[in-house]
């Protein structure tokens, strides 16, 4: 499969750009970006090709990965599946519901397969966790914690100073992590019931599940170093279960991404985390954020 990345910023260079270059299945053709004079330099340092124009990339290969803001990422989604790309995106999909149902849409007129790149879906042990949890079924209640130090006094994350990140805050940067763990354990969320803020970017929400459970979600870029992480809790009938930790890092996980958007473009079967699920994802992210505005975020 020829493979494109659009964006060419940390994550880009960090994440995106070595796995598509270590993957023996994909063929990395080419770097897009919004600033030319990145992508030459991320294109030279993985052995690709730097395009100036995004509509030759998009016509020169099957597939594409994007690392760029939700909002340009929409876009450019919906560009891409109209040329007949095959999708590897990141969360969130996007921050409206328009956008989003507008990637959804033109991935299904298209017929091109999309995977959403949800880190905690595609690490080995944290997969295999959600998976045994979600056919156990029988839970009562469940609580995440992804707490991040982004927006700390001490932090020096080259994420930091992301415009996007900084407007929309936890609840649209790490908040899909937790649902995409939640929600395929205890259900869909038939609505968020509470949001309330906290401390700089924190928020706190309650949502109620299709499966009969609750859960509470706790969001934070702005938590002390020392208090940052991520947890997950599940109380039910067969007692309390914990996610695992991993150690597998953002490069494995995205070589196994790229492993479902390859299955599910030769078998034409959906992956659980499709566009269809992140918009979903989208939409409750959507109801939390206009709560908390109604409560004077």
């Amino acid at each position: 499969m020829r493979i494109g990345l659009l964006g060419t910023g940390p994550w880009a260079g960090m994440a995106h750009a070595p796995a598509l270059s270590e993957h023996t299945s994909l063929d990395f053709a080419g770097i897009w970006g919004r600033r030319p004079e990145a992508a030459k330099e991320l294109a030279d340092r993985h052995g690709t090709r730097a395009y100036d124009d995004v509509d030759a990339l998009l016509a020169d290969v099957d597939a594409v990965a994007v690392a760029l803001p939700p909002a340009v990422q929409a876009d450019l989604a919906v560009r891409a599946a109209r040329a007949g790309c095959h999708l590897l995106l990141d969360k969130p999909l996007a921050t409206t519901v328009e956008q989003g149902r507008a990637v959804t849409e033109a991935v299904q007129e298209a017929g091109v397969a999309s995977v959403v790149f949800f880190t905690s879906r595609f690490m080995t042990e944290t997969e295999a966790w959600i998976t045994e949890q979600a056919d156990a079924g029988g839970w009562f209640t469940g609580r995440a914690q992804w707490l991040g130090s982004l927006f700390a006094d001490d932090s020096d994350s080259p994420f930091a100073d992301s415009p996007w990140r900084q407007q929309k805050g936890a609840l649209w940067d790490v908040g899909p992590h937790a649902l995409s763990v939640l929600l395929p354990v205890l259900g869909d969320a038939r609505r968020v019931t509470a949001a309330a803020p906290g401390p700089g970017d924190t928020v706190h929400l309650v949502l109620d599940h299709a499966g009969g459970a609750s859960s509470t979600v706790t969001l934070s870029l702005s938590a002390p170093a020392a208090a940052a992480g991520n947890a997950v809790e599940l109380r039910g009938e067969k007692g309390v279960s914990v996610l695992p930790d991993s150690d597998e890092g953002a490069v494995t996980a995205l070589l196994r991404a790229a492993d479902a958007l390859i299955s599910a473009a030769g078998t034409g079967r959906p992956h659980p985390c499709d566009a269809s699920f992140a918009l979903r994802v989208t939409e409750i992210l959507v109801e939390a954020e206009t709560l908390l505005d109604r409560a004077g975020r």
